[in-house]
């Protein structure tokens, strides 16, 4: 028994116990993932067309682990023109085991169920007039209606009231680091902007590496790299392509990193130290 699925935007011919290599998928090592877009089913001498897909069937697979591709070399050239352009490309892969093809029956996962009537009238009953404040690991009732006490009281009360709502209010790192005592600002959305700007690019870079050890910077915050000796108009538009706007960002620059820039065109690692980036970087940040 066979099927012919669609997965992850590619058509498969699968079978129980067979191994699948797909682009990367969002579930986790381990999870389990069905595929609901079925287009034939081979039973035997029983085969079944979907148009396009077949009703209730679908192919259930677990996935194994996440990984890379075979790395693929692309090279451009142009005739007598001084041309030649060479990059390396690795495709970000999900393997998957399949582990039944079901022809009929499958439900698709439903959504969010409907809050249930208990739920709905929870919501709908009014507040409780006390609500309990944890205060150095002790429970205190606060009173939170205030009609029938004097104006001062009325104050104190809704102070204590705002306090019970909204508790203190701690400084939010969106996925901060903390690093040799000094903390480096890191935002899952800008790294995933830059990881989808390298892979247009076909650039051998691990972003996610990069820019948790220099931090993250919005085009809005971008500095004037070129004020940096050794970098032109060409390098800093490459810089901001893999999400490096501000001195600050390169002043944090280690070893690792400066091998990992060395993958974009004209920028390497004996180019930043002999130019002095990061020495650069830092006079620059201290004279902002």
């Amino acid at each position: 028994m066979y099927a012919i699925v669609e997965m992850a935007g590619q058509q498969f011919k699968v079978a129980k116990d067979q191994k699948v290599y797909v682009h990367r998928l969002q579930e986790d090592e381990g999870k389990k993932v069905t595929f609901h877009s079925v287009l034939l089913i081979e039973d035997g001498k029983d085969i079944t067309i979907g148009a396009p897909a077949i009703d209730g069937a679908a192919v259930e697979a677990k996935v194994v682990k996440h990984l890379k591709g075979d790395k693929v070399i692309v090279f451009k050239k142009k005739r007598r023109k001084g041309y030649q352009k060479k990059n390396g490309h690795r495709q970000y892969l999900t393997e998957l085991v399949i582990e039944s093809i079901v022809a009929k029956g499958a439900e698709k996962s439903s959504a969010a169920k409907a809050p249930d009537e208990k739920s709905q009238a929870k919501k709908a009953e009014p507040e409780k007039e006390e609500k309990a404040i944890k205060k150095g690991g002790k429970s205190a009732p606060v009173e939170v209606s205030v009609a029938s006490k004097p104006e001062a009281d009325k104050e104190a009360a809704k102070e204590a009231a705002k306090k019970a709502v909204a508790p203190k209010k701690e400084a939010k790192k969106t996925d901060a680091e903390t690093k040799g005592g000094k903390e480096v600002e890191v935002s899952d959305n800008l790294i995933t902007r830059a990881e989808h700007r390298v892979e247009d690019q076909k650039l051998e870079i691990d972003i996610d590496k990069l820019l948790h050890s220099i931090g993250t910077a919005t085009k809005a915050e971008a500095d004037d790299l070129k004020q940096i000796n050794g970098i032109g108009p060409a390098y800093e538009k490459r810089l901001n392509k893999v999400g490096i706007y501000t001195y600050e960002q390169i002043s944090k620059l280690k070893a690792a990193d400066k091998d990992e820039l060395a993958a974009l065109d004209g920028i390497t690692r004996d180019r930043i130290e002999s130019e002095e980036w990061v020495r650069q970087a830092k006079e620059l940040l201290r004279n902002k």
